[in-house]
């Protein structure tokens, strides 16, 4: 279950237009205002807003919040001009979407038309190792188009060492039950990864936590991702027990990627910010109107109508 980053904004400080010690103390209070902001690298700036200025550096939440945004931060996720997600790059562009469809697609289409098993998987690993090369020819990032042909590989053993072709279907399973365990830990732990991906996105950080409102529309959200992901186990395990292939082979295509988008889109949806009474006074006022600047803490996608 790739992207924005997020910026800090630094606090600014009072000014004093007096000689002497007070225009010292003004300069001081101006060179603290213009401290790096955080993510600019320095180690002993202010605590930032949402922040336990008395936590240390090293604790463990502050690694697991670090690690949290880096998988955020790699995640695909990305917001487009007008508020939406961008689905396409939440999948891997149309590239990605090539190299998760097209192995499972040729391996069933030869299977329907041969029910033959050795070229179905010939042909799944096949178009999986083109991938790869082509990556290594134009010197594109491998990471996509090597946990294809890593999953691809697996199942064509599976089925290749049983000599059944609903086989090559089971690492699917597998995975799609570590994610559900995953994100239902997650949900339990108060910690949804739909709102660790999303805060990322709209440049909430993690301030969404300290608001009860805010994570339990990420919960919610993470819980509509369970749901899809409990949903294919529900309509495609049946078929793989009756080893009904084409049958099996065609839900997996059907309930992958677009059930995915939707599941996505869905998840972004109920979890936007919604809109505060100053951004409907702002919408009245016209574009004209200067937006108001926000409170330190405030969640920086709260406020806005889009999501």
């Amino acid at each position: 279950m790739t992207s924005p980053h997020e910026h800090g904004a630094p606090a600014s400080g009072p000014t004093n237009g007096t000689a002497g010690p007070a225009a010292r103390s003004a300069s001081t209070t101006a060179q603290a205002a213009d401290a790096p902001a955080p993510g600019a690298g320095s180690t002993d700036r202010p605590a930032g807003p949402g922040t336990n200025a008395a936590e240390p550096a090293s604790s463990p939440q502050l690694s697991f919040a670090a690690l949290a945004q880096e998988a955020a931060a790699n995640s695909g996720l990305q917001r487009k001009d007008n508020g939406q997600i961008d689905l396409l790059k939440a999948a891997g562009g149309w590239r990605g979407m090539a190299e998760t469809v097209l192995p499972g697609l040729v391996y069933l289409v030869i299977y329907s038309l041969t029910q033959d098993l050795q070229p179905s998987i010939m042909g799944a690993v096949g178009i999986s190792v083109l991938f790869v090369v082509a990556r290594l020819v134009q010197k594109t990032p491998l990471t996509q188009a090597l946990a294809g042909i890593f999953g691809v590989v697996i199942s064509a053993v599976l089925s290749a060492v049983t000599g059944k072709a609903e086989n090559f279907y089971v690492w699917g399973f597998v995975t799609n039950a570590g994610y559900i365990v995953a994100l239902l830990a997650s949900v339990l732990l108060r910690w949804p990864l739909l709102g660790l991906a999303f805060g990322y996105v709209r440049n909430e950080g993690l301030h969404w936590r300290h608001q009860p409102a805010r994570l339990r529309a990420y919960a919610v959200a993470t819980w509509i991702m369970i749901a899809v992901l409990g949903l294919r186990l529900v309509v495609q395990f049946p078929l793989f027990l009756a080893g009904q292939v084409e049958a099996l082979g065609a839900t997996r295509l059907i309930m992958g990627l677009p059930l995915y988008a939707l599941g996505l889109w869905l998840a972004w949806l109920v979890s936007r910010p919604a809109a505060t009474p100053s951004a409907a006074t702002a919408s009245a006022a016209g574009p004209a109107a200067t937006p108001r600047a926000a409170e330190p803490g405030a969640s920086p996608d709260a406020g806005t109508t889009a999501p």
